[in-house]
């Protein structure tokens, strides 16, 4: 039997690939992969998808799970029926992240700087004072090249009419570029013909762009800048993603003890002597980052890192203190910041969003808590989260004490009812729920690699995209032009 002859609902949700209650109306853009997996039996496509699964192993394409009695190294599920997103989607797509990142640089160079934005009114000052991640100790300090956030994965979700909305920023160290880059290549193998047939822009380049917009930081323009990838070690839940990228762009990983501070220059290690270091893509939180100036048990940092990047002696990626901008209290003023700096309206809006300081907004959470999607101010990868009308009684009653407690510290949205796509489960094609999570850079230009990752919810109604929470992965083709 072949996949498309096996029972599948489109029911009341956004589907990418099938037209609104009807099953047999494909999408345009979907019509050549419908008319492939008509013809694929079953057998054949389930030899492809054990085919990738052995590459993923043996290429150690995994994830972490923290706290699993099974244990925690895991090949990232993947799915092989792709989500496609025509040019025209995509321009559109890709001008609001440029939009938004644009802003949230101004807005941050604001708030380390003048504060106008605060002085007028726009976000309130006790907001940005009493966040979690805003960095007092870099106030008035001056970022390389003025830019906070060079690496940046905002997540993007389709409600029920198809629309895009942003759902977060990540502006600290976003992770899942090297699943993006993975995906792409397990579906060429798959699927070379289909593939070749469709015209998809490619996302290959992404690591040689990411490298460029990392040599744009070093400092006086050295001509052989020396650029290191500084990871916490083998044990985080993103090591494989640290190894993956420093390969590809072809510099060192180190951690923390491989790096040493000498006369506020930030030297490496190597065998042949000390080596002096210009930039650094830090995938390490500002808490561990110097145990001198921030948290003094980390073992993960460099001490005097803070000196010498005060000195002006190396570069970070992402700057430190970039957390204040995607605390989830500060996205629901980002349209506001958008305006503000930039005279213009978003062209990608945000998700409805109650913020429990806010004494209408905490009496409305409180009192609707079972309706609403509830969002610790600070937590990710889907923890700190209450889905109310999927929560029993005693998860509604904790977080409504929490949220009573510490109104600071939460958000709350309207359930959106997260597009789905066709997606392989149990022997047969079901929808699944999927968001987007593309990748925008900063170096001398800001630039978004035509796709991401679209990460799938493969737990039956489960909107929660999240590998460590039952998640997986698609790969996204964005087509060339009118293809």
């Amino acid at each position: 039997m072949s996949l498309l002859r096996s029972p599948y609902q489109t029911e009341h949700f956004f589907d990418e690939m099938f037209a609104a209650g009807a099953r047999s109306e494909v999408r345009p853009h979907y019509r050549r992969l419908a008319e492939r997996l008509d013809n694929l039996p079953e057998a054949e496509f389930d030899q492809r998808r054990a085919a990738v699964d052995a590459a993923f192993l043996r290429r150690g394409v995994t994830f972490t799970v923290y706290n699993d009695s099974q244990g925690t190294e895991r090949i990232f599920p993947f799915d092989l029926i792709p989500r496609i997103i025509p040019d025209a989607e995509w321009r559109r797509i890709e001008a609001g992240l440029v939009q938004r990142l644009h802003a949230l640089n101004l807005f941050l160079d604001d708030i380390y700087h003048g504060q106008k934005i605060l002085k007028d009114g726009v976000v309130p000052p006790a907001l940005i004072l009493g966040a979690k991640h805003f960095r007092r100790e870099f106030m008035n300090f001056n970022v390389p090249r003025g830019i906070h956030v060079h690496v940046c994965g905002t997540d993007l979700i389709r409600d029920d009419r198809g629309n895009y909305l942003v759902l977060e920023d990540n502006l600290r160290c976003p992770s899942g570029a090297s699943y993006m880059i993975e995906n792409r290549a397990a579906m060429r193998r798959a699927f070379p013909q289909l593939f070749q047939s469709y015209g998809v822009r490619p996302v290959e380049g992404y690591a040689e762009q990411l490298l460029k917009t990392l040599l744009h930081l070093a400092p006086d323009q050295k001509e052989k800048p020396t650029v290191v990838l500084l990871t916490p070690g083998v044990h985080n839940s993103a090591y494989f993603e640290h190894c993956f990228l420093a390969r590809q762009m072809g510099i060192p990983i180190v951690e923390g003890r491989d790096l040493v501070v000498r006369e506020r220059r930030v030297h490496m290690r190597t065998t042949a002597g000390l080596r002096q270091v210009d930039v650094i893509y830090r995938r390490i939180d500002d808490d561990f980052l110097d145990p001198t100036v921030f948290r003094a048990d980390s073992m993960l940092g460099v001490p005097g890192l803070v000196n010498a990047y005060r000195a002006g002696n190396v570069a970070l990626a992402n700057a430190i203190g970039t957390g204040v901008a995607d605390d989830k209290v500060i996205y629901a003023y980002v349209p506001r910041i958008i305006k503000y700096y930039l005279g213009e309206d978003p062209i990608l809006p945000n998700v409805n969003t109650y913020l429990a300081s806010e004494q209408a907004d905490r009496r409305f959470i409180l009192d609707n808590i079972d309706k609403l999607v509830v969002k610790a101010a600070n937590e990710a990868g889907g923890y700190g989260m209450l889905i109310g009308p999927a929560a029993s009684k005693d998860e509604c009653a904790r977080f409504r004490a929490q949220v009573a407690a510490q109104p600071r510290n939460y958000i709350a949205q309207d359930p959106i009812m997260l597009s789905r796509s066709p997606t392989w489960c149990d022997g047969q094609l079901e929808g699944r729920h999927i968001d987007l999570r593309p990748y925008i850079l900063h170096g001398e230009k800001i630039t978004v690699t035509p796709g991401g990752l679209t990460r799938v919810a493969l737990r039956k109604g489960s909107l929660v995209v999240n590998s460590s929470q039952g998640g997986g992965s698609k790969d996204t083709w964005v087509l060339k032009g009118d293809t």
